[in-house]
């Protein structure tokens, strides 16, 4: 298979925040999982399996193509921003749809690893997400010392931000 995962998708962002997501790694698993819980959106996910980096990449990938026509349909707001936090750490997401995406972040947890995953995986996940949905995306750490909920708090406020980018904007007479 040469690394490479494969990777099936479907999204609803007017759903329950129902989620069945595979990607291969447990720790992905629950952050998407509570990005969609978080957002509302049903997901689901399911990777074929390959190493850990293409694993990642096919989910960040499916996801951010999945995201790319809910957040540029008609009415849609197109940007958004979030504040969430999980015990100690808060984070920050704000995003807006761009024909030049881009991934900017404070957040250095390279040599942190949680469950086997190195949180470095998770950067690029972001990057690909970003890239694929055409994202600016702007992750701001601003308290927390442990990765989990550094993790956590960043997924989750992503997943407030994307609601509101995808949530319809009633026409302005």
């Amino acid at each position: 298979m040469n690394g490479q995962a494969a990777a099936g998708v479907r999204v609803n962002v007017y759903g329950r925040g129902e989620a069945t997501v595979e990607t291969g790694l447990p720790v992905l698993n629950r952050l998407l999982t509570r990005l969609a819980e978080t957002a509302r959106f049903d997901l689901a996910l399911d990777i074929e399996p390959g190493d850990t980096e293409a694993e990642v990449q096919a989910a960040a990938a499916a996801l951010g193509h999945a995201l790319a026509g809910p957040l540029r349909t008609d009415g849609a707001r197109g940007y958004g921003a979030g504040a969430m936090t999980s015990a100690e750490a808060l984070a920050s997401v704000v995003l807006e749809t761009s024909e030049e995406p881009l991934f900017v972040t404070n957040v250095d947890l390279t040599q942190a690893r949680i469950g086997g995953l190195g949180t470095d995986v998770v950067r690029r996940f972001l990057e690909v997400l970003a890239e694929n949905a055409g994202l600016v995306l702007h992750v701001r750490l601003l308290n927390g010392t442990d990765s989990g909920h550094v993790l956590e708090a960043i997924f989750k406020g992503l997943g407030v931000a994307l609601a509101e980018a995808c949530e319809r904007q009633e026409a302005r007479r």
